[in-house]
Formats: structure tokens, sequence, C-alpha cells
């Protein structure tokens, strides 16, 4: 498709919705390393599943930092369900309603049990222990995993790990996901699995992955990021948003 009709597509879409999540002119650099996002446009919408692609080193996953303030950005704007976020304290409720899953399992397990990692997101947005393990029995219930409740979290397969990191976002009930490399280091059973979960959740989602099938098995969008630049490669599919539009 081309270049043209990705741009028109996309203003149709800009101009009957509101977007969940977007940034305009968004610069970043780093002290010593020069600039590492030059003024960056990007809108993410309902029902979007976004490919973030590009080189290692070319500022993908400081992008998804910056969505949700884990870095603060030298110049531009992030609007964020329907507010404008500068501040730290903006940034809280986005990362309540963002859910981001790191790269390295082990960065966000850190709790005795499985159902204790599960439920710490809970918690910490105010539900009560009851209410909390509630929603987590349930969350590990419909990822498939009754029975791992108990499990240290830290003895399981790189499979079962991502499974539980990503029980312990979905716990938030987010409104987007962001996923930094959620097939890295799975075997090809959990791949599958992961696709298929992916796949059946209604959340706008941002994947980076260099797996190219596992995008195409997922992504409605593709964007690239080169030399600090983001660009669109691929307009909408199979959206209802894109009926009606020649």
């Amino acid at each position: 498709m081309t270049s043209t009709m990705t741009q028109t597509m996309t203003s149709a879409r800009t101009s009957t919705v509101t977007a969940l999540m977007q940034v305009s002119d968004l610069s970043y650099r780093y002290p010593r390393s020069g600039s590492l996002l030059d003024s960056i446009d990007f809108s993410l919408y309902a029902g979007d599943r976004v490919a973030l692609m590009g080189a290692n080193g070319a500022g993908k996953t400081t992008f998804l930092h910056l969505l949700v303030g884990l870095k603060k950005a030298k110049a531009g704007n992030v609007m964020a369900f329907g507010r404008n976020r500068i501040a730290e304290a903006d940034f809280v409720e986005v990362r309540a309603k963002a859910g981001f899953l790191f790269q390295d399992p082990d960065d966000q397990l850190f709790c005795p049990t499985v159902l204790e990692d599960v439920a710490f997101g809970p918690l910490n947005m105010g539900k009560s222990r009851e209410q909390a393990l509630a929603i987590s029995r349930g969350t590990l219930a419909s990822l498939g995993m009754v029975g791992f409740e108990t499990r240290v979290a830290h003895q399981l397969s790189g499979g079962e790990k991502r499974m539980v990191t990503l029980a312990s976002v979905l716990a938030m009930e987010p409104e987007v996901l962001l996923l930094d490399e959620p097939s890295n280091a799975l075997d090809t059973d959990a791949r599958k699995r992961l696709i298929e979960i992916l796949q059946s959740l209604p959340q706008a989602m941002i994947i980076i992955s260099h797996d190219d099938d596992f995008l195409t098995q997922l992504a409605t969008r593709r964007v690239c990021l080169e030399s600090g630049k983001l660009s669109e490669l691929d307009a909408v599919v199979n959206s209802e948003l894109d009926v009606g539009i020649a």
C-alpha cells in the first residue's frame, strides 16, 4: 500500500476518532550520544496493534519509556487518555492504564510467589487484599495458569515467566499494552500460545519485536524508527475504521 494511501487513511481516522495515546514533536537525546528521537508524531487508537520496528539502538524502548514517563522528553508533547502529560504525577495514571511488558521477565518478577506478583499491581492501585487476590486468580485462570498461584516465579521456565508477567500487567485492567520483545527467548509452543492470547485481547498495543512472523500474526499497523524519525509503513488493516475509505 502506498504512503499516500496510508496518510489518507490515517487522516480520516484522526478526524473522527480520539487517540488513546498521542505524541507530537517528541524529541529525546542522551547527554553524550546526541539525538535519539527527533520531532516524532504518533497516535495510538482503540483496536490498534502497532508493530514498532527499527534496528537495535534506534530508540524503540526509549520511545515506550517516554510514553509512560519513565524517561522525560527533551521537547514535544505526550497526550494520554485525554490529558496532556507533563509532570511525574501526570504519568502515574498513565502507567496504570498502559501496561508495560518488559523485555526481560525477571525485571518484572520480584515477589515470593506467582500470585503475589500478579496481585502487586491491583494492590498498588488501591484494591483490598481480597479484591486483588480475586482479580489475580481470575487473570491467571484466563491465561490457563490455574495451579501456578503458589509457584516461585524465578523457578519457572521462560515461557511460564512471560505468562506471569503478562498476567501481572492484565490484572491492572489496562486500556493499552506496551510489549517490548514479548516473544524473546520463547520456545515454539510458548510463542504460539502467546500469539493466541494476544490475538484474543481487546487492548490497543504497541509491540516491539524483531520476529517478523510474530508481528505479521498480530499487527494492524507497522511503523519504523530510523535515524531519529518515525515513519508509517503499513496502513491499518482489518479494522472497522477503514470501512468506506477509498
